[in-house]
């Protein structure tokens, strides 16, 4: 029972950075009809910019603070760097999903390649506040701070986006261009600033991802997103494009089956059963769990 425990807990602080990493991608692509490959490639920045904060800002004494100070660092430069790619890249392609692809997954090669070249190919300890490497007794299991840390964060981020989207005039504006451009224009309403809006809320919540993914993973390297975006597209699939809620409870299903088949049967099988949930969600709702049913 106690096992149990601390693998939900471990299943529900993957589930976090899966939610986080794939709640973007879900919004750019089930939204704006944008396949950003690099998206992953931005997570691993976000990773990264956290990482020298916590390595070079030595004149800020609390860890505590400090990785404050980076995880806003990092999600300031994922909104920094989403206005850059989508400006520059994504605005003059949209509708051209080839080209879209194209050009992200070159992006996505060129930001590894960067990372690689300054910070070197080897993996960086991230430094940590005494409290993450600390745990918690619940129910006799003693649970990783840092988990309940990036599952607690996650669910805040996932009632904001709920509520954005649902409630704010802003989302509403977003959800009204994407069901029918346009009607929204003719009002008045400028769509392609929404979009951009869309977009760089993506990359921050991938950069907010990679910062707790630095924790989860006690350090950073550049193929720590890219090794993630197959997982990342999984979890869109099934929870449904553009369904913030379907990506939560898909990063909870995806998280939670690699993580027991990986420790009850075999290392790796884990991935495999993942891909068989898959194959089951898109034989028995094609459209993911939430998504809706493409009209014709």
């Amino acid at each position: 029972m106690t096992t149990l425990i601390v693998l939900t807990a471990t299943s529900l602080g993957l589930a976090g950075l899966y939610f986080l990493l794939s709640s973007g991608l879900s919004l750019i692509f089930g939204l704006m009809d944008v396949l950003n490959v690099a998206h992953a490639a931005i997570f691993g920045a976000g990773g990264y910019a956290a990482w020298v904060v916590m390595d070079r800002f030595n004149w800020i004494e609390s860890l505590a603070a400090r990785f404050a100070v980076a995880t806003v660092v990092a999600v300031v430069f994922g909104c920094v760097l989403g206005y850059f790619v989508e400006r520059t890249l994504i605005a003059r392609n949209y509708g051209d999903h080839l080209t879209q692809i194209l050009i992200t997954l070159g992006l996505a090669f060129v930001m590894e390649g960067i990372i690689g070249g300054i910070f070197s190919y080897s993996p960086q300890t991230i430094a940590q506040p005494a409290w993450f490497t600390d745990v918690t007794v619940i129910l006799g299991g003693r649970i990783p701070n840092s988990r309940i840390l990036i599952f607690g964060l996650s669910a805040l981020v996932l009632v904001s986006l709920l509520f954005f989207m649902k409630k704010s005039k802003y989302g509403l504006i977003i959800r009204a261009g994407v069901e029918n451009r346009q009607m929204v224009q003719a009002l008045g309403i400028d769509v392609a600033r929404s979009f951009t809006f869309v977009f760089v809320l993506g990359a921050a919540l991938a950069c907010l991802g990679g910062a707790l993914g630095a924790v989860y993973f006690t350090g950073v390297t550049p193929a720590l997103g890219p090794n993630l975006l197959i997982f990342a597209f999984i979890v869109v699939i099934i929870g449904g494009l553009g369904s913030v809620g379907g990506t939560a409870i898909a990063a909870a299903l995806v998280a939670f089956t690699q993580q027991i088949v990986n420790f009850y049967l075999s290392t790796g099988l884990g991935d495999i059963a993942v891909v068989g949930l898959l194959a089951a969600v898109l034989l028995l709702r094609p459209q993911g769990l939430l998504g809706r049913v493409a009209s014709a």
